[in-house]
């Protein structure tokens, strides 16, 4: 045989990306957030279709991995909702944020006109059994 065989260099480039392609989301939240958990908890949206706004323990707003100050937000958010009619928010708040702080994010985006606002959430923890 005077020619080297590539098929086997192939399947294993070909694995990696797909290993690449399913750990990639994972790798896109940087902040360490304690989500709360609910029963219902929707599939995330696939990259670069919402906006992920994350609310860290201080009550950081931080839209799309920068952190911005609320009227920095509102522009960029008002910026968004010409730009993309259907633009949807997907909003990631820790648990110890004040209920409070997350409405005053609510009402910045309402009023820079995105309407679409979607909660991320853990699944709950499963029962145990005595």
């Amino acid at each position: 045989m005077s020619q080297i065989n590539v098929t086997p260099l192939v399947d294993v480039m070909l694995v990696l990306l797909v290993i690449f392609i399913l750990t990639a989301p994972f790798l896109a939240s940087s902040i360490p957030l304690q989500l709360p958990r609910a029963a219902v908890s929707m599939p995330a949206p696939q990259a670069g279709q919402a906006l992920m706004l994350e609310l860290d323990r201080s009550g950081q707003a931080v839209l799309n991995g920068e952190k911005l100050a609320d009227e920095a937000l509102a522009q960029r958010l008002a910026a968004v909702a010409v730009s993309r009619s259907e633009a949807e928010l997907q909003l990631r708040a820790d648990r110890s944020v004040p209920y409070g702080r997350v409405v005053q994010v609510l009402a910045l985006a309402h009023q820079a006109g995105i309407v679409r606002v979607g909660f991320v959430t853990e699944p709950p923890s499963p029962a145990r059994r005595p």
